[in-house]
């Protein structure tokens, strides 16, 4: 579990293949890995990826194949990665709850500087689209984020300098894809609605 505040950014040194996916090396820079054991969990972009070895501030993922194929920014050597530890039970929620599970990838429409903020549009599956909500919550790339406007499948956010500039946002650009994880409160009231009306036919039956 995460909160989508992001600790530092990383650097995929090194992809290996494996039979069924990849190992990706990954250079944590100042993220600190003294209290990370092997079998931990860190996110990667908004992946959760489990850590299978280490050596001094690097740290070894393997990533199958499934999740190659429905995330980004994990098949990129030399790509920058927003990174996060497993939340702690004592720690600050500084985010939201955030699973590390992608829903989708979405497109960046827009990236660009309005006053001191940038304005970030993004274009999202249709298959997610539904559970977006104006003033929710929204993961990209691992980063939780507060939804300013929704317009059928796109969404725009606005972006503080410091989000900016702490997160691999700065190299955004139109075309670019994001990894993108609902509210799983928005899972939950989805499925109790469906839930009750399973009940209503069941009782009508």
């Amino acid at each position: 579990m995460f909160s989508g505040i992001v600790a530092g950014t990383g650097r995929i040194e090194s992809i290996t293949p494996l039979e069924d996916g990849v190992r990706l090396k990954v250079d944590t820079g100042a993220l600190g890995l003294g209290d990370v054991a092997i079998g931990d969990s860190i996110a990667n972009n908004g992946v959760c990826l489990t850590v299978v070895a280490m050596d001094g501030a690097k740290a070894c993922f393997d990533v199958s194949r499934e999740t190659l194929n429905c995330t980004a920014g994990l098949d990129v050597e030399g790509g920058e990665v927003n990174l996060e530890k497993a939340l702690r039970v004592d720690d600050r929620l500084g985010g939201h709850i955030v699973t590390g599970h992608v829903d989708g990838v979405g497109e960046v429409l827009k990236f660009a500087p309005i006053g001191e903020s940038h304005e970030l549009v993004i274009r999202a599956p249709r298959s997610i689209a539904g559970y977006i909500a104006r003033k929710g919550s929204i993961t990209v790339d691992g980063v939780s984020l507060t939804v300013n406007t929704v317009e059928s499948t796109d969404f725009s956010i606005n972006l503080i300098p410091h989000t900016v500039e702490v997160t691999t946002f700065k190299h955004l650009k139109p075309g670019a894809q994001v990894n993108l994880e609902i509210d799983i409160i928005a899972r939950y009231v989805e499925r109790m609605t469906a839930w009750k009306q399973e009940e209503a036919q069941a009782n009508k039956a």
